[in-house]
């Protein structure tokens, strides 16, 4: 049995290949991230005896391995990836000395693969790969877009501090055209019948010609103060909003697409959109190398900690490591599912009786959500509310 230890980075990769015996067959040797580099391992690993018992690891980090994990799925080698957090309690565990460079991570990671149950990387895992990256900028996106609605409402407190407050604090579609349209409050001021017209339409009917008054008055006696400078920053703030604005609905539409096609088993469980099951089937991947809906939920980071010394218990908080991206999208879908979903509203409903706080019964849904998932995906079934317990 071979092992092979890859530390990546950037621009190269360090390796180092050695026996089940702890026989060194290469020490660190480095190999450039390029077709030349690629060339070089392959070479090294058809040189070795047994093709069938050659394991290859290293950490997962991100998008700097993605060209070396297809190339060895081409060239028909497994490998695995993990957790660098769990190769870092290894080296503390083999030895008390604070010295870390590439070639000793890359030895560490063979002898550690010694240790541990081998679980290879799905085949075909780049389309999940696509999805996750599709999910993770479309939240990059929506986050941006946050952002130009907080810098648009720092420039009305200057302009037009009643605009906000007037539509609740919300930038609903016909605020948004206010301000495309108008900008400031002189403009607003001095709207006319026609005005209002276009603002029925958008609001459908809405916006009645009281409120459409009643903001005229806002804006002809508005503290706020007219200047060129911050109807210039509004104006650069609404265009990069309304561009961001696209990109979010053209990722989306491709998300959907992709999760519709994919169609796992648990999007079929009420209270759950397209979008949120594609953030979940990305980030999870092959749920298959999961053994228990436990293992799902310490992937999430939605776990309780737990610690025990002598006499000295303490639990109960979450210990909030794995996918921030996951463990967040889980936590916004308690609402939909009580919403929408008769058996996770009962749930809810018993938690809340037993005295828990809407947080901690959020977090006990999520964990029967969890649950359901994994039987869903492991027994190849769609989700049936008769059939659960």
């Amino acid at each position: 049995m071979y092992f092979v230890g890859i530390d990546i980075s950037k621009y190269k990769h360090d390796c180092f290949i050695t026996t089940e015996t702890g026989d060194v067959v290469s020490n660190s040797f480095t190999i450039n991230n390029n077709q030349d580099g690629f060339q070089q391992l392959l070479t090294i690993l058809n040189s070795l005896d047994n093709q069938d018992e050659i394991r290859i690891g290293f950490e997962s980090t991100g998008h700097y391995a993605l060209n070396l994990k297809l190339f060895l799925e081409k060239a028909h080698y497994s490998f695995m990836e993990f957790n660098p957090v769990l190769l870092a309690k290894f080296n503390k565990s083999q030895t008390l000395r604070c010295t870390k460079t590439d070639a000793i991570d890359c030895a560490s990671i063979a002898r550690w693969l010694m240790t541990v149950e081998y679980k290879p990387y799905p085949i075909g895992f780049y389309h999940t790969y696509s999805l996750k990256s599709l999910t993770r900028l479309r939240d990059t996106l929506v986050k941006q877009r946050s952002f130009y609605i907080v810098k648009m409402t720092n420039v009305l407190d200057h302009t037009f501090p009643e605009f906000k407050p007037f539509f609740k604090n919300r930038f609903s579609k016909t605020a948004l055209y206010l301000l495309e349209n108008y900008g400031c409050a002189e403009k607003i001021s001095r709207m006319n019948a026609s005005s209002y017209e276009n603002l029925r339409k958008i609001s459908r009917g809405k916006f009645s010609m009281q409120k459409f008054l009643k903001l005229k008055e806002l804006a002809a006696n508005t503290v706020g103060e007219n200047n060129e400078i911050f109807s210039a920053q509004l104006n650069s703030l609404m265009a990069l909003y309304n561009q961001s604005v696209i990109e979010v609905n053209a990722l989306e539409q491709q998300i959907i697409w992709l999760i519709e096609n994919i169609n796992p088993h648990f999007l079929t469980i009420p209270g759950i959109g397209a979008l949120s099951a594609a953030v979940i089937y990305a980030e999870y991947g092959d749920i298959s190398k999961f053994n228990s809906s436990s293992q799902m939920l310490s992937f999430a980071g939605l776990e309780p900690g737990y610690y025990q010394s002598g006499t000295s218990v303490h639990g109960g908080h979450m210990v909030k490591r794995g996918s921030s991206h996951l463990r967040f999208t889980l936590m916004n879908l308690c609402i939909p599912l009580i919403q929408y979903n008769m058996v996770f509203a009962e749930y809810y409903a018993k938690k809340r009786s037993e005295g828990k706080s809407h947080r901690v019964t959020c977090s006990h849904v999520i964990k029967k959500l969890i649950r359901i998932i994994f039987t869903l995906e492991k027994n190849n079934i769609d989700f049936d509310a008769s059939k659960l317990r």
